[in-house]
């Protein structure tokens, strides 16, 4: 087994010269993020399974993200108005995601660099700032929603005001500090542990709420409502955002880097496939979850003629009356905690990669988390006290359509370099691949744009 290679920092004004650049590259590789995990986790040589389980965990961490209080805002308005009919979205959705995060899973194996470092090496400075402030702004707006969903939550559950919940939430800090110093696998198993909380919770709405099976069905099928009705394409807008987030393809580029597998072409080979397979079986987990959310709202909210349900605290409140089952709305609210707890952890290790592969500038974790929170926080503590819990759909809603209008700026970049044979080599993505690729990049940017044209020609 390979050793891990080392990559002593470099001086900030002349990191080109210690090293001699890769074919396809202008600068040699960096200092990797996430130092301290980096190929820490060993690749026994064994049994296919154990291999399998070896490389199983980032996928969880990017799955997070995909099961965020951010969605539960979008499914539950698009369930609560439309029914089963934006089920479609949800699963296109999933399927780009598998796509884009299976490319950025290979970037970082193949390259050793993850798409930060990637974007910072290929653009000029200029435009890797700009595409910088694009991806802070999407992990604010993430983070957003991940604050106001635990604020909710721990309002729900203990009654906590929404402000004190907010302020509350920084305290993830110390949780993400503790989990780093005893190792990267604990907080693997956490988010999966978490992850697993979410799903049985979900299960079980998802029995009392009795879905009608057929209408669940008819809903995967697309319909082109969705692009002639503004508000549905909003919704669905929203959807597209919550699900496929720019920031998680940077965090999935660098954390699959962890494991300790042989830098030759077969190693990579095998650690691709792995990576792949790790991926998108955490990622049909999210599938199910998000739909769950959907299924549910339509089968309880909507059926009842309740259609303008999108506050997470009315979804709660209505549960309990509308399913006639008392434990409804305490595991919905325990399903939300779970998933707000979740987000804040991996969008610690997010914020922390973009920086450094953007800027190669290092801060102790626990500062650039607390600038990110901050970022997040003030703008959730002022609506939280100007307009109280009226604000907070409409605030979750906006960030996920947010993060939908920056997907593009990630999503590109990650198909260039893939599609490079200069920089991937033997792994350069087929024309096949790089086809379906460019046809998902740029149909997540003609709807961006369709979305905005219909909300400033209103």
């Amino acid at each position: 087994m390979n050793a891990a290679p080392r990559f002593p920092p470099e001086p900030p004004d002349e990191p080109e010269r210690a090293h001699a650049p890769e074919p396809g590259w202008r600068r040699p590789r960096l200092t990797p993020s996430l130092a301290e995990a980096y190929r820490t986790i060993p690749i026994p040589q064994m049994s296919w399974w154990r291999k399998a389980f070896a490389f199983a965990g980032p996928g969880y961490l990017v799955a997070v993200g995909y099961m965020d209080p951010g969605n539960w805002a979008t499914d539950i308005a698009g369930g609560s108005a439309y029914g089963y009919q934006l089920l479609s979205v949800v699963l296109l959705s999933n399927l780009m995601a598998v796509l884009l995060q299976g490319l950025a899973s290979k970037l970082g194996i193949v390259t050793g660099r993850d798409l930060a470092q990637a974007c910072r090496d290929h653009y000029s400075r200029p435009v890797s700032l700009f595409l910088w402030v694009i991806c802070e702004l999407a992990i604010a707006a993430c983070d957003l929603a991940e604050v106001i969903g635990a604020a909710i939550a721990l309002n729900l559950l203990f009654g906590m005001p929404l402000v004190v919940g907010v302020c509350f939430t920084a305290l993830d800090v110390l949780v993400v500090l503790w989990l780093q110093h005893r190792g990267y696998r604990l907080l693997e198993a956490l988010v999966v542990g978490l992850i697993a909380t979410i799903g049985c919770a979900f299960l079980f709405e998802i029995l009392v709420s009795r879905p009608d099976a057929g209408a669940v069905a008819a809903g995967f099928l697309p319909t082109t409502r969705i692009v002639r009705d503004p508000a549905m394409l909003y919704l669905a807008m929203g959807i597209l955002g919550a699900t496929v987030m720019p920031h998680n393809l940077y965090l999935h580029s660098s954390i699959v880097q962890t494991r300790r597998y042989a830098e030759n072409a077969h190693g990579k080979r095998e650690a691709v496939r792995f990576a792949f397979l790790d991926s998108t079986v955490a990622l049909t987990f999210a599938l199910f979850i998000n739909g769950a959310i959907l299924i549910m709202s339509a089968a309880t909210f909507h059926r009842a003629g309740l259609q303008n349900v999108a506050e997470i605290q009315d979804a709660y409140r209505l549960l309990t009356p509308l399913l006639n089952v008392k434990a409804a709305s305490a595991v919905f609210a325990l399903a939300l905690l779970a998933s707000g707890l979740n987000s804040t952890l991996t969008g610690t290790l997010a914020g922390q990669i973009v920086m450094e592969g953007f800027l190669h500038i290092r801060l102790r974790p626990w500062i650039r988390r607390l600038i990110t929170r901050l970022i997040a926080i003030v703008p959730a503590v002022i609506v939280a006290a100007v307009y109280g819990e009226s604000g907070t759909a409409k605030l979750l809603l906006l960030s996920q359509v947010v993060l939908s209008v920056q997907l593009s700026f990630a999503v590109f970049p990650l198909v260039r370099f893939t599609s490079d044979r200069a920089k991937m080599g033997e792994f350069v993505s087929r024309s096949w691949s790089k086809g379906l690729a460019y046809g998902t990049a740029a149909a997540i940017a003609a709807l961006n744009a369709w979305l905005l044209w219909q909300l400033f020609s209103r």
